[in-house]
């Protein structure tokens, strides 16, 4: 069962990519399409999300693309999942239901907050180094981030 939209795990995915590959240079959002097999445009509208909520930094220029706009350690899973699902624009039709308002809603929303707060306890540092225990970026990492 997935718990999270298709544009929260790519907002993670995004952000974890370009956490890995962002040293030396910005990541071209073309690059980043590329590695996760999506058209540029799809991506463009999650990315200028995170930009929004302080997550990422867009780099303007020939050479422009995306950073992080804080260190790894500093972004938790549940910072990207809630910039991602702030900024969807998923047409949701809300049924018109006391049950639905009253017993229902309050006890899912509880339920998400406590999948929120769990996933304030990942750092895109601790997905990072998984990623890179499993070598999905195709070996060693060269783009350590030293910032302290």
């Amino acid at each position: 069962m997935q718990l999270l939209s298709r544009r929260s795990l790519l907002g993670l995915a995004a952000v974890v990519d370009i956490a890995h590959h962002s040293r030396p240079t910005p990541v071209a959002a073309k690059a980043l399409a590329t590695r996760h097999a999506l058209p540029p445009r799809h991506l463009e509208t999650l990315l200028q999300a995170l930009v929004r909520h302080n997550i990422l930094k867009g780099v303007r220029g020939p050479r422009g693309g995306y950073e992080l706009a804080r260190e790894r350690r500093r972004i938790t899973a549940g910072d990207i999942v809630r910039a991602a699902m702030t900024d969807s624009s998923d047409d949701e039709l809300s049924p018109v239901s006391t049950l639905v308002d009253q017993v229902i809603a309050p006890a899912v929303d509880q339920a998400a907050q406590s999948f929120l707060a769990e996933l304030d306890e990942i750092t895109v540092e601790d997905l990072c180094r998984e990623a890179e225990r499993k070598q999905v970026f195709g070996g060693t990492a060269t783009n350590i981030d030293f910032a302290i």
